[in-house]
């Protein structure tokens, strides 16, 4: 109970499992989100060894309260929270429906209430804490089609500066990690003539990868103990911020 907790939303594939992987190797308790791919969070807990699971979709308010009474039963504290959980659903303004930007809106009510909830229960009460936000260069550069999903990040990166705020004078850091694009389920869909569009406009020349992102998510978790309310771009130069 005294080894500190983080939790990952998302947490069982792409970057939300390299986040996994990485914290554990700093010496984290990790407890691993998912929504649909349990047996992927099942082989990750064997993999990393000292965690535990937790199913919930965040877009269900009474899953994510029926979270935190788990949290409170396995592991007693939440001293990360890495808000990594997101899909997107891709259509142009024209044809998405309504239920379809609601859908992904959602998304965003979830990472909202969760948060809330995880600084209520467990940050406030211990006058520590950390909180992680995974937003995209996309909500900063736009990205056709995908018009919810870039407002999703956008806000997510506006979130993160104002709770800086809201929680000065507490000892909780906030901040914002803003992937390029990274090799992912998503971008393993694309038609090799995108890809080849996207890396012609990245000075390093190649799509990311899920562990350089958790690279940055680790160090701000365990150490970054002065950075704060901060958008940190991992793009490979597509982006600067």
């Amino acid at each position: 109970m005294d080894k500190p907790v983080v939790l990952v939303t998302g947490g069982a594939t792409g970057i939300g499992a390299a986040c996994c992987r990485a914290l554990a190797a700093e010496g984290f308790r990790v407890g691993i989100h998912y929504r649909s791919s349990g047996e992927k969070a099942q082989a990750l807990l064997a993999e990393i060894k000292d965690g535990f699971l937790i199913q919930a979709d965040l877009a269900r308010i009474e899953q994510i309260d029926a979270m935190i009474r788990k949290l409170k039963e396995v592991a007693g504290r939440v001293d990360v929270l890495v808000n990594n959980a997101g899909h997107s659903i891709n259509a142009d303004i024209i044809t998405m429906k309504l239920d379809q930007f609601d859908e992904q809106r959602a998304i965003t009510r979830g990472v909202w209430y969760l948060t809330k909830r995880i600084l209520r229960q467990f940050m406030m009460r211990n006058s520590a804490g950390r909180v992680i936000n995974i937003s995209s260069v996309v909500g900063h550069t736009g990205n056709a089609g995908q018009i919810p999903y870039t407002m999703e990040k956008a806000a997510l990166d506006a979130f993160t500066k104002s709770l800086a705020q809201e929680m000065a004078g507490r000892n909780i850091l906030v901040n914002s990690v803003a992937p390029g694009f990274i090799e992912t389920d998503m971008t393993g869909e694309l038609p090799t003539e995108v890809k080849e569009k996207i890396m012609a406009g990245i000075p390093l020349g190649r799509i990311g990868r899920p562990e350089e992102i958790a690279e940055v998510v680790a160090f701000l978790a365990a150490k970054g103990n002065y950075i704060n309310g901060s958008v940190i771009h991992v793009n490979g130069g597509l982006y600067g911020g």
